[in-house]
């Protein structure tokens, strides 16, 4: 398959093109640094420089690479937890969620594409309750994660409007290249199986939502394992 990895040099990004290349998938990786387009293509895809706010730039990347599939791994969080301008990191995130999402859908829809697999969040996002959270559960409406429910809900709806969407709401990273290296936070889930999870959803699964994270007793995964053939222990090789 043709795969528009949006995000390429990310975190997930960098750990996903190396499994759809050794899958046997063509890249085109989309960065909005000319800077790490060296990066990209030494990971196996072709890289592409466009900003996700330019509608009209990204539609037409979309068209030139006429992929089979897009994978939306785009994130906005250049600033740790605890940090002074954490909150701004945020609202950037939301607002990425919201319009950078809407614009790749357009494009998707202009270039013909009906598979989209995007990244969204397991943790903040269910109202509490007993029990592990479930897909169908009922979401937060906390107003202290207003502003992060707004951008995940806009995101989400988006992906799901398309004949094939996918949502992966992924656990809190840790890894190689995460803000957790070393000790995870619950609902946790290691940046090798989140990779590997968006490369399962390429071609496994109804369209829809799934958890990906860690064994949990507050969230289950259980459809993703089902249905995905989701590994959370999964971790790739360090030769690879």
């Amino acid at each position: 398959m043709k795969i528009f990895l949006a995000g390429a040099g990310g975190a997930i990004g960098r750990r996903l093109t190396p499994l759809l290349r050794a899958a046997g998938h063509t890249v085109t990786g989309t960065t909005r640094s000319a800077a790490k387009a060296d990066a990209i293509a030494k990971l196996g895809a072709e890289p592409t420089v466009v900003d996700v706010f330019d509608a009209v730039a990204l539609a037409h990347a979309v068209m030139a690479a006429r992929p089979d599939a897009i994978i939306h791994q785009l994130t906005d969080l250049a600033f740790a937890p605890g940090t002074p301008q954490y909150q701004e990191g945020l609202a950037r995130n939301a607002r990425l969620r919201i319009e950078g999402t809407r614009n790749l859908v357009a494009a998707a829809r202009a270039a013909k594409v009906t598979r989209m697999v995007a990244q969204s969040i397991a943790f903040f996002v269910y109202a509490p309750g007993p029990g592990m959270r479930v897909e169908s559960d009922p979401l937060n409406a906390d107003p202290a994660v207003a502003s992060t429910m707004e951008g995940v809900i806009a995101l989400e709806k988006e992906v799901l409007s398309l004949p094939e969407g996918v949502v992966l709401r992924y656990g809190f990273f840790h890894g190689p290249g995460t803000w957790s290296p070393d000790t995870p936070r619950k609902p946790a889930l290691h940046i090798d199986a989140a990779a590997q999870a968006a490369l399962l959803a390429l071609t496994k699964g109804e369209p829809g939502i799934y958890n990906i994270a860690e064994d949990d007793p507050g969230l289950s995964s259980e459809k993703a394992k089902r249905d995905l053939g989701f590994d959370a222990s999964f971790r790739i090789s360090p030769s690879s």
